[in-house]
């Protein structure tokens, strides 16, 4: 069973009717989970740690992309094969889970989608829940292949900095935008990327759900004349992620994530 592709994003009712789909992986990815006998999961989930598992922890910058090697390693521990199906979701709606969505996207894995609303849609329905068990999974057969095109560092954002044919569109608040607040991180200077345009992934919702595409298209169609590439960046790479689904939805083709972010460019630049 594959996912329809011309969607990447799936219901709390498509979950449901196919929870038992025997190539199906449902797998939480919220963030800075605390795995114990009091976490609760849709049935059946299997936990990503993209913090420490699906990341590069000897990075100096946090969220940093993992090598095709960790990655493959990692979703193969987790059981993850070439013909899996895999719902990603997180406890906020959708915030971490697009990032593992656009992670399984760069490393050549498509039958991947988000899942709208996540846990807490999930519960609204009083659809089944538990808690997590020590599970274990047979490895998996997974295969990475690294696409470097969906990525950018920064030497290649300061490239896109200075072409008129890309748009980059920051994810951030509009106070942290335009520098009106200070960053999250401590010691992070605030500021933006030049020639940067913003759009705080909140402006994409409706509640914890995406809203319609229709209305997305209306949004990027707003601050995007034509279909130039698009590149996102956030503070750390995780919701600039949720601009590519968003886009994705929206038929937008070519989409880069800067994977460093606000993090990386404020550490590295001066103004």
């Amino acid at each position: 069973m594959k996912i329809d592709q011309s969607s990447n994003l799936v219901s709390v009712e498509w979950l449901k009717d196919n929870h038992n789909a025997n190539n199906l992986i449902i797998l939480d990815a919220t963030i800075n989970k605390v795995i114990d006998e009091d976490s609760m999961r849709i049935s059946n989930a299997r936990f990503v740690d993209i913090k420490q598992r699906f990341s590069d922890t000897s990075a100096p910058f946090p969220s940093t992309l993992p090598s095709k090697e960790q990655f493959q390693n990692e979703a193969r521990a987790i059981g993850i094969n070439q013909d899996s199906m895999v719902v990603v979701y997180d406890d906020k709606g959708i915030y971490s889970s697009a990032r593992v969505w656009w992670l399984f996207k760069v490393f050549g894995f498509e039958n991947v989608a988000v899942l709208d609303g996540g846990l807490p849609k999930w519960k609204n329905h009083e659809y089944n829940i538990e808690t997590y068990s020590d599970d274990t999974y047979a490895e998996g057969n997974f295969i990475a292949h690294f696409n470097p095109t969906l990525m950018t560092d920064f030497e290649g954002i300061n490239e896109f900095s200075n072409s008129e044919n890309v748009v980059i569109i920051d994810a951030r608040s509009e106070a942290r935008f335009n520098c009106s607040v200070d960053e999250p991180r401590v010691g992070l200077r605030r500021g933006t990327i030049p020639n940067s345009i913003n759009l705080p992934y909140t402006e994409l919702f409706n509640g914890n759900i995406l809203k319609p595409i229709t209305e997305l298209s209306i949004i990027f169609n707003r601050l995007v004349e034509d279909k130039k590439p698009l590149v996102f960046s956030c503070g750390s790479g995780i919701t600039a992620c949720i601009l590519a689904l968003a886009a994705t939805l929206c038929n937008y083709t070519e989409l880069i994530v800067y994977d460093g972010s606000w993090t990386e460019y404020g550490s590295l630049t001066l103004t």
